[in-house]
C-alpha cells in the first residue's frame, strides 16, 4: 500500500476527512473533519478518490513529507508555494509524487488560513466513531488524536474503488469575506433590540486572533440587548437555559460573537442571532485573523432578506406547553418550549418529542440534539427541507402523551468529587491574571456564596454534596458532559457563566452556571464557576456493560461523594483504564415525585428563591457600576 513519512510537521497539521463524525452531536462529539470541506472534497474529486478519503489539513506552515511509493496528489486551500522535488506545483492540478522525493507544502501566508493535501487512495488510519478525522481536544482520530510530528508514518490507502478524476476549480480566497446567514433563531425583540439587530447585520467584523477549529471570535460593536439578564440562566443577557448549536451558528458568548466551528460544542447556553448557510460554511476554515467579515442575511430560499424577527415556522400549545419551531440555518430547525423559567415538565416534553422523532425515522433527519427546553434537528437537504421538517414535527407534537404521566428510566450515579481541587484553583488563577476585576475572581466558590446569600464557602460545598442532580442534557461541554439540575429547588444555586470565557479548564472539572451543574468532558475553554473535580464521564471503549464511550445518560441522577485529591486521582485512573466503572443503581423518574416535594416544601422553597434573587440582583447592580 505504501506510506508517508513526516520530515517536518508544519503547524497544526492533522488528518481529516470531508464529512467527519456523524450522529454523535447529541452527546457532545463534534463532527471534526476538514474545516474547509469544499476544498478537500474537490481535491479528492480531482484524484478520483471516494468522498470518504482522508487527507491532510495544515495551518500557517505546511509539512514536508516523503512517500515510499509513486502516488498522484493534489494541493489546495491556502497552499501557494508547494514544491515537489524542488519544483513548484500548481494548486488544484494533480501531480505525480515519485517515491523518495520530498513534498513541501511551504508557508501559508494568505489569503486563506488552511492548506490541504489529498493523496490518491487516501490516508489509511483507523476510524474512530466512524471517521478518520482528528479531534485534537478530545485526543482521538488521526494519529493518536494529535497533530502530526516529525518521523510520524502514515499508511496510504489501497488504489481501489477509485472514481473518474474530475477537472476542478478551487474557490477564490481573499481577506474580505461575505457570509450568507439565516437570521435567528434568536433575535429581536426577545433578546436583541431592533437597533441591535440592525447593527449586528450591518457591521463589518474583524476576525480575532482567537480563531481556531472550535470557534471563530469576531471583533466589532457590542450587542444592544433588549433585556437586562438571562433570568435563572445567568446574570448576563446572553445567557439561556440551553441552546443547541449547529456548526456555523453565531452565538453571543457574553458580548462576543463566536462562530461555532467543526470542533465546537453542540450544546451551550448562549443566544444565537444567526447561522451561516451550508454553502458558505467552507469559508469559515479560511478566515484568517485580521480578515474582515460582513454578514449577509438571506431567507431559506437563498434570497436577500431583511434581518427582521426570525420567522416562526410552526407554533402551538399541547398539554399546557407552548412551543415554537424556527429555522436554525438552512439545514436545522430549533424547537423551543416553555418560558424563561426552568421547568422539568418542559424537559420531559422535549424528551418525549425527541423520542417520537427518533422512533418515527423521519426521512432526511440526520441528528437530534435535546436540551433543557430546546430540540435541534438536522436534515439532509437532498431528502427534505426545513419547512417540511417543521410540519412533520408539528404533527408529532399532537400525538405526544401528557408529560405529567410519564415515567422514564433513571439510574442513580454516585461520583467521587474533590472540592477545591488544585486544577480548579489553577484555572481561576490563570483567568485572574488577565481579568482580575471580574466579579468571580479570584475565587469562584466565594462568588457562588455571595450571589446565593450563604454564610461561608463550605455552605456551597454542602449544598453540592446534599443535592441530587438530574441529567437534563449531554455534551454541554463536549464528550458526554452532563448538564444537570438539582431535583430539590432549594439546592439550585444560581450563578452566571464567565464573560469572557476561560481559555483553560481541566478535564472533569465540576462547575455551576445559571442553576445548572456541569462536568467538563475534556480539557478546554469554559464558563461555569468551578467547585471541584470528579472522574471521567467519557471513555473510548465504553464500560463493561455498555460499548458507548459516554458513561452517563439523560435522566441519570448524580450524587457526589467527597474524597481527597489523592483518592480522586486513584479513582480517575481506574475509570480511565477500564478497571472500574461508575457506581450506578437502577431506578425510574417521574414528575410526580418532584411535584410532591415542591408542594411539601413550598414555603421554604419560596423563601430560598426570594433570598437568592435579592442577592443575585444586588450582585448585578454591583456588576453594572
Amino acid at each position: 500500500m505504501g506510506e508517508l513519512r513526516v520530515i517536518s510537521a508544519g503547524v497544526q497539521t492533522t488528518i481529516q476527512d470531508v464529512r467527519g463524525r456523524q450522529g454523535y452531536w447529541d452527546v457532545g462529539v463534534p463532527p471534526s473533519g476538514a474545516f474547509d470541506d469544499l476544498t478537500l472534497g474537490l481535491l479528492n474529486a480531482a484524484l478520483g478518490n471516494p468522498g470518504t478519503a482522508a487527507g491532510l489539513e495544515c495551518v500557517m506552515v505546511g509539512p514536508v513529507l516523503v512517500s515510499d511509493v509513486d502516488r498522484m496528489i493534489c494541493v489546495g486551500g491556502a497552499v501557494r508555494e508547494a514544491t515537489l522535488d524542488g519544483r513548484v506545483i500548481e494548486a488544484g492540478i494533480p501531480a505525480l509524487w515519485r517515491a523518495g522525493t520530498e513534498l513541501d507544502l511551504g508557508p501559508l501566508d494568505g489569503p486563506g488560513l488552511r492548506g490541504y493535501l489529498a493523496v490518491q487512495g487516501g490516508l489509511d488510519v483507523p476510524r474512530v466513531l466512524g471517521s478518520r478525522s482528528t479531534f485534537v481536544l478530545g485526543g482521538f482520530g488521526g494519529i493518536d488524536g494529535r497533530p502530526l510530528a516529525a518521523d510520524d508514518v502514515i499508511p496510504l490507502g489501497r488504489l481501489e474503488n477509485l472514481l473518474t478524476p474530475q477537472v476542478i476549480e478551487l474557490p477564490a480566497l481573499g481577506h474580505e469575506w461575505e457570509l450568507r446567514v439565516i437570521p435567528g433563531p434568536h433575535g429581536a425583540p426577545d433578546y436583541l433590540s431592533p437597533e441591535g439587530v440592525e447593527e449586528f447585520f450591518g457591521a463589518t467584523w474583524t476576525v480575532d486572533h482567537r480563531a481556531d477549529r472550535t470557534g471563530i471570535r469576531l471583533l466589532g460593536p457590542s450587542p444592544q440587548w433588549s433585556r437586562t439578564d438571562g433570568g435563572e440562566a445567568g446574570i448576563h443577557p446572553s445567557n439561556l437555559h440551553d441552546s443547541a448549536y449547529p456548526v456555523g451558528g453565531i452565538m453571543l458568548s457574553g458580548d462576543t460573537p463566536v462562530i461555532v466551528g467543526v470542533d465546537g460544542p453542540s450544546l451551550g447556553g448562549f443566544v444565537v442571532p444567526a447561522v451561516v448557510v451550508e454553502a458558505d460554511r467552507w469559508k469559515l476554515g479560511q478566515l484568517r485573523p485580521t480578515d474582515t467579515v460582513r454578514l449577509v442575511p438571506v431567507n431559506l430560499e437563498g434570497a436577500p432578506s431583511a434581518p427582521e424577527r426570525p420567522p416562526v415556522l410552526a407554533s402551538g400549545e399541547a398539554w399546557q406547553v407552548r412551543w415554537t419551531i424556527r429555522a436554525s440555518g438552512d439545514r436545522h430547525v430549533l424547537v423551543e418550549a416553555g418560558s424563561r423559567e426552568f421547568d422539568l415538565r418542559i424537559r420531559m416534553w422535549i424528551h418525549l418529542l425527541a423520542t417520537s422523532a427518533r422512533d418515527s425515522h423521519v426521512v432526511g433527519v440526520t441528528e437530534i440534539v435535546a436540551g433543557v427546553r430546546s430540540l435541534l434537528v438536522a436534515i439532509d437537504t437532498t431528502r427534505t427541507s426545513v419547512n417540511e421538517l417543521a410540519g412533520l414535527l408539528a404533527g408529532l407534537v399532537d400525538a405526544l402523551p401528557d408529560p405529567d404521566h410519564v415515567e422514564v428510566p433513571s439510574r442513580e450515579v454516585v461520583l467521587p468529587i474533590a472540592f477545591d481541587h488544585p486544577t480548579s484553583h489553577e484555572a481561576m488563577q490563570r483567568y485572574s491574571s488577565v481579568n482580575p476585576t471580574a466579579p468571580w475572581c479570584p475565587d469562584n466558590v466565594e462568588f457562588i456564596r455571595r450571589v446565593n446569600d450563604l454564610e461561608d464557602r463550605d455552605d456551597v460545598f454542602g449544598i453540592v454534596e446534599e443535592a441530587t442532580y438530574l441529567v437534563v442534557g449531554l455534551g454541554d461541554v463536549y464528550l458526554g458532559a452532563p448538564v444537570a439540575v438539582p431535583l430539590d429547588p432549594r439546592h439550585r444555586l444560581v450563578t452566571t457563566k464567565y464573560n469572557p470565557a476561560r481559555t483553560w479548564t481541566a478535564q472533569n472539572s465540576v462547575g455551576i452556571g445559571g442553576i445548572y451543574m456541569c462536568i467538563y468532558g475534556m480539557e478546554g475553554p469554559g464558563g461555569y464557576q468551578l467547585v471541584g473535580r470528579t472522574v471521567p464521564v467519557f471513555r473510548l471503549g465504553g464500560s463493561s456493560d455498555d460499548t458507548r464511550p459516554w458513561l452517563l445518560r439523560e435522566f441519570d441522577r448524580i450524587r457526589f461523594r467527597p474524597v481527597s485529591a489523592a483518592d480522586l486521582a486513584a479513582a480517575r485512573t481506574a475509570i480511565e483504564t477500564g478497571e472500574a466503572d461508575l457506581e450506578t443503581n437502577p431506578g425510574t423518574f417521574s414528575l410526580a415525585e418532584v411535584r410532591a416535594l415542591e408542594i411539601e416544601a413550598a414555603d421554604e422553597i419560596a423563601a430560598v428563591r426570594a433570598r437568592r434573587r435579592a442577592a443575585f440582583d444586588a450582585e448585578r447592580t454591583r456588576w453594572a457600576q
